[in-house]
């Protein structure tokens, strides 16, 4: 049997109450590797919980691995030798989320998501950004050799910041959108080529645009042309239409995408857009108006509120799995961090879509800005692949959001204002007139940014 590697993993953001979950129990589930995970959070308490939930979780029938949890105080002790670094923070309260999209939807502007563009997401990315740059200093300091792997949102800016600062530091952002759009392609091909129900990782797709504002340009499943199946699929009777509000509420999901944003964008762009409706129309003008309009697209808003009971019911979820009340189910997330680190250490490439600085795999949008593409991983190496040019359709409107993007990053690191307002302005969705856009902007300013 070969010895497992053994790791220190730095977890900035230790005290998550979902993807430290995750990456606790896919840990579990991999017998190559061992270690420590060093958890690091503002929110003492919680991490503490995921330290003893961590170490509980080693004595639990069916893992396969060794792994000491320990809730850490400071980001030196944390990151000083870590192999590896997690990064998954929520950027400021969701009580200063839900504050936010109010104040926003006061204005009309109604954001479904709210954390990566728009009015809220560049102010979160402002915020962000002021963070990041700490985490950017120490990182260059105590584990400059780490790899960095980035799960907050907005993904772009927070990646961007960390290279922006300390540009020798190794970071690569994660996101499953682009994992849902196989999954749809997976149904396509299923439903026209009669066949078995494909994985998601048997759809080979080309990646290419910004973190939530993705696109795919070729996708196939063993030789078929998935995009052709799809323009069939949306000749279809019933298949582009409007919903109701009643309709997108029966879901009882707030993260079921009806994918009408995604065909329509389709049909128009002759692109496939690959992240969900309630992200892409964030990024557009003319959806977010009213939630009138949002229900006819099939999106529905995910309430903030939703999301701080879920925040707040969490611990007591977890001293149930160690109290033995609910059952630990051991089953991978689905989510790719752990192969990634794998591949890393030598243990097997893979091929996936990931966040990186731009060196070319996009040959018309800035190079250095964070894109999303296709990366190759193997032993101590992330070589993005080649995703072609944008659509001369398409890259105005992205190269729009980078611009924007990188003008919130230069604001927060320098705290100029001014820089942060022309980015707010020029956003798509932001349709306000000057003064009304200004008043809004300082507003949502007054509530978390101290410069």
């Amino acid at each position: 049997m070969t010895t497992p590697i053994s790791l220190k993993i730095a977890y900035i953001g230790g005290g998550s109450r979902d993807w430290a979950r995750k990456l606790m129990i896919d840990l579990a589930l991999c017998p190559n590797l061992t270690g420590e995970v060093a958890l690091y959070d503002i929110d003492m308490d919680s991490a503490r919980l995921n330290e003893e939930l961590g170490n509980w979780m080693q004595d639990q029938s069916g893992v396969v691995s060794r792994w000491h949890y320990s809730a850490v105080s400071t980001l030196r002790e944390t990151l000083q030798n870590a192999d590896f670094v997690i990064i998954s923070i929520q950027p400021g309260s969701l009580e200063l989320m839900r504050d936010e999209i109010a104040l926003c939807e006061e204005y009309g502007l109604y954001y479904p998501v709210g954390d990566t563009i728009g009015a809220a997401g560049l102010i979160r990315g402002l915020r962000s950004a002021s963070t990041y740059k700490g985490f950017a200093e120490a990182l260059a300091e105590y584990c400059p050799k780490a790899w960095i792997i980035n799960y907050t949102n907005p993904m772009s800016i927070c990646a961007r910041t960390l290279t922006r600062v300390a540009p020798q530091l190794k970071v690569f952002g994660c996101c499953h959108e682009v994992f849902s759009t196989q999954k749809m392609l997976a149904k396509v091909a299923a439903q026209y080529l009669n066949v078995e129900l494909p994985h998601r990782n048997e759809i080979k797709v080309n990646v290419l645009g910004i973190n939530h504002f993705t696109w795919v340009d070729k996708a196939t499943w063993q030789g078929h042309d998935l995009l052709e199946l799809l323009k069939h699929h949306l000749e279809q009777p019933g298949t582009l239409r409007d919903y109701t509000q009643a309709e997108v509420e029966a879901f009882n999901d707030w993260f079921h995408s009806t994918d009408q944003v995604k065909f329509n964008l389709f049909k128009r762009f002759g692109i496939l857009a690959a992240a969900g409706d309630r992200h892409l129309v964030e990024f557009l003008p003319g959806f977010i108006r009213s939630p009138e309009n949002l229900f006819k697209w099939g999106v529905i808003r995910t309430p903030v509120s939703w999301r701080i009971e879920r925040w707040s019911s969490a611990p007591q979820k977890t001293r149930d799995l160690i109290n033995g009340i609910t059952p630990l189910v051991l089953e991978s997330s689905g989510e790719e961090g752990v192969g990634m680190i794998k591949a890393l250490l030598g243990l097997g490439d893979i091929v996936t879509n990931v966040n990186l600085e731009n060196a070319g795999q996009i040959s018309n949008l800035p190079l250095h800005a964070v894109v999303e593409t296709n990366a190759h991983f193997s032993r101590d190496s992330v070589i993005p692949l080649s995703a072609g040019a944008l659509p001369a359709g398409i890259a105005p409107l992205i190269n729009q959001h980078v611009a924007n993007q990188e003008l919130i990053i230069e604001a927060a690191l320098t705290e100029n204002t001014d820089l942060a307002f022309q980015a707010f302005f020029n956003d798509p969705s932001i349709t306000l007139p000057l003064d009304d856009a200004w008043e809004l902007f300082n507003k949502l300013l007054q509530f978390s940014v101290s410069f």
